[in-house]
């Protein structure tokens, strides 16, 4: 933690592929350059892969050509105080802009902006809302190599039995949920509930709709840091791996969507009628669910999230009120009538996810399509249901052949993102794990 006599500082953040935050500290006192645009940074910042490298041969931004610079255009509606930084620190998002004035192609927020144009001109407004689901875990981490549930959630050593809704489990961990509730509430975050999940340490808080989805996707990267720092500064660390621990459950970044016309009407609402709309934005959702699948579960980790029998979804199906399948209708009439994707894990890039939703959603208003039968609670999906696939390589090449994919990301993205992933499975491919030491070394 920053010494108290440390002087204030503003940081400017882009957001880069794979959801983090990357950018530059400035003393206050400069906070000027922020605001006049005059903050550089290599346009390559947002094409770094999970390890940190820049794919020259991808992007073309190698030394070879100079890495250029781009212009860092803050978004003032996302200036808030850091909490954890000296008293009068704050920080802003920006989006990368290049020297023409025209946003980058690989920036995340002008992605996510670009597609809220459509229902724009449509004279609609998606209303978004997340959950996030995270561990937290002892910070000796990195000593240890692999991660262990907080001391005061363990008895000898071992997880106390599942903790779902456990207000033991929240009381437990008080001081430092309290902290990410302060810090929320500090930077104007519409926290809502805050839940013990499944697994020893894993809690879920929920985010209020916004009626601007670029804004919820600000509040869910904020809300992201706000458990990291509030972490650090309890001796914790947080953790937004889809999977952590392989017998625990996985976390999830669900999203409940609707949708608004000029006249503040909710266009999903069924009421008096067959759901013939409400049907198919799911359609739409449903019908582009592989296509985006490699969105909805970035790195190889993600994978494992996806199993029988978890609440994590295995099939491309929906239902009315059913938490099992990929998209749950938890209202059909009404105001609050919405749609919930379920099939995106913690470690998701909130605007790239809400880009991939909202164009499912699009497709399903432009065209009249039939989402097939529902899957009803206690049956299996009905016969012929596609499934989401367990491989993070097959996922890539889903990605690369998908004309939605090309439409809404748009062809220089769909590349730049399916061959940074595409790297990255084949190196998780390659890398021989201790499961196969253990197992077929000895064996075979």
């Amino acid at each position: 933690m920053a010494s108290e006599t440390a002087p204030p500082r503003i940081e400017i953040l882009l957001v880069g592929m794979n959801g983090d935050l990357r950018g530059k500290q400035i003393p206050l006192e400069a906070e000027k350059k922020v605001w006049d645009g005059t903050v550089r940074l290599p346009t390559s910042t947002q094409s770094l892969d999970i390890w940190g490298y820049d794919n020259d041969e991808i992007t073309g931004l190698s030394m070879s050509i100079g890495d250029p610079d781009g212009v860092c255009i803050p978004d003032r509606r996302s200036l808030v105080p850091m909490p954890w930084a000296p008293e009068g620190s704050k920080q802003v998002l920006s989006t990368m802009h290049e020297f023409d004035g025209s946003p980058s192609f690989m920036d995340p927020r002008a992605i996510l902006t670009a597609i809220l144009k459509r229902f724009e001109e449509r004279g609609l407004t998606p209303v978004v809302a997340t959950e996030l689901e995270f561990y937290v875990v002892e910070d000796d981490w990195r000593e240890t190599g692999r991660p262990r549930p907080p001391a005061k959630l363990m008895y000898r050593d071992q997880p106390n039995g599942f903790q779902l809704y456990d207000m033991s489990a929240v009381d437990a961990l008080d001081d430092y949920l309290q902290t990410v509730r302060t810090w929320a509430k500090a930077q104007g975050l519409p926290a809502d509930a805050t839940t013990a999940e499944f697994g020893p340490g894993q809690f879920e808080i929920n985010l209020l709709h916004r009626a601007d989805a670029l804004a919820a996707a600000d509040d869910c990267i904020y809300l992201k840091r706000i458990a990291e720092q509030a972490a650090r500064k309890h001796g914790l660390k947080s953790t937004c791996m889809a999977k952590p621990y392989a017998d625990q459950a996985g976390s999830g970044l669900h999203v409940h969507a609707s949708i608004i016309d000029r006249d503040g009407n909710n266009v999903l609402d069924a009421r008096g009628g067959d759901p013939v709309r409400l049907k198919s934005v799911c359609a739409g959702m449903l019908k582009t669910m592989r296509d985006a699948q490699l969105i909805f579960a970035p790195f190889a980790n993600s994978y494992r999230r996806f199993q029988p029998g978890s609440f994590a979804p295995v099939d491309i199906d929906w239902g009315f009120g059913h938490r099992g399948t990929a998209v749950r209708i938890p209202d059909a009439e009404g105001p609050a009538a919405r749609i919930e994707h379920r099939v995106a894990g913690a470690d998701v890039n909130p605007y790239l996810l809400l880009t991939a939703i909202l164009g499912g959603m699009l497709l399903g208003l432009d065209e009249v399509l039939d989402p097939g039968p529902a899957t009803e609670p206690g049956k299996e999906p009905p016969a012929g249901t596609k499934k989401l696939t367990h491989d993070f390589l097959t996922a890539v090449e889903d990605f690369f052949a998908s004309p939605f994919i090309a439409d809404v990301f748009g062809t220089r993205y769909q590349k730049l993102y399916g061959d940074t992933k595409r790297k990255e499975a084949i190196t998780y491919l390659r890398t021989v794990s201790d499961f196969d030491y253990q197992t077929y070394l000895p064996r075979i």
